[in-house]
């Protein structure tokens, strides 16, 4: 069954991920850490369908508030999937989105591709480690360095970044063969790196319960209570984030 393959290599992958990436994911949770008790903000980027995982992060019930998910329409594919595809080899629009979200020193800027050999991608990267912020790349170094970088430096985003979680992705993300058809199908990354978002703020903010802090977290708007609760954080923090 198609199901049965594809649930088998989801769970390998992930258990692959946490034998091989732990280290990693703690020390990306440790600059996370850092960053919230300096009341900085966590911002998440990726294009096309890697925008969806600024999306799981942010605004989420069980979810840290100071998240700053860049929604860039620009280069997701909500405004067109070739387009998206173009703006993600262009250079100079890393500056103009850094620019526009307001990373600055001291913020950690977590940065979602697979291959991560656009030039969107690897100069993101570079300009926002030049403007004094940590760079977490969650990548596939096996595919990323099956392939040439786009970005003039001839680097990739695993190349440039303070810290790479491996998600391990196979080359071109599709997973499982399917007989009678010529290519691979049913991506996993979405799962892989979803899992390891979470276990990054997770670790994150359980070193801050450690330590005595208690981060803000989002509770959901649909239990009793929610709206008011989260009251507090949403004045604090609209004019800060900028979908908020």
């Amino acid at each position: 069954m198609i199901m049965d393959l594809y649930f088998e290599k989801v769970i390998d992958l992930l258990k692959l991920v946490k034998e091989t990436q732990r280290e990693n994911i703690f020390a990306a949770a440790k600059l996370i850490k850092d960053a919230l008790k300096d009341d900085k903000l966590i911002h998440v980027y990726g294009t096309g369908h890697s925008q969806v995982l600024a999306v799981e992060v942010f605004y989420r019930a069980g979810g840290l508030v100071p998240v700053n998910a860049m929604l860039d329409l620009g280069s997701s594919i909500y405004t067109g999937a070739l387009k998206s595809t173009g703006v993600e080899r262009l250079y100079g629009y890393a500056k103009v989105l850094l620019d526009y979200y307001d990373i600055n020193k001291d913020d950690v800027l977590i940065i979602i591709s697979n291959s991560g050999r656009n030039p969107l991608i690897v100069e993101m990267a570079l300009e926002a480690k030049n403007r004094g912020a940590k760079v977490i790349a969650i990548t596939s170094i096996s595919y990323s360095s099956s392939l040439p970088s786009r970005h003039e430096s001839g680097k990739r985003l695993f190349e440039v970044a303070d810290i790479t979680i491996d998600n391990h992705v196979p080359t071109g993300d599709a997973a499982i063969e399917i007989e009678g058809i010529k290519t691979k199908m049913l991506p996993v990354s979405t799962i892989l790196c979803a899992t390891i978002l979470h276990s990054m703020i997770g670790e994150a903010v359980k070193m801050l319960a450690d330590e005595g802090i208690e981060p803000p977290i989002w509770l959901s708007a649909n239990v009793p209570g929610g709206d008011e609760y989260n009251k507090r954080y949403v004045e604090k923090f609209k004019n800060r984030i900028k979908h908020l």
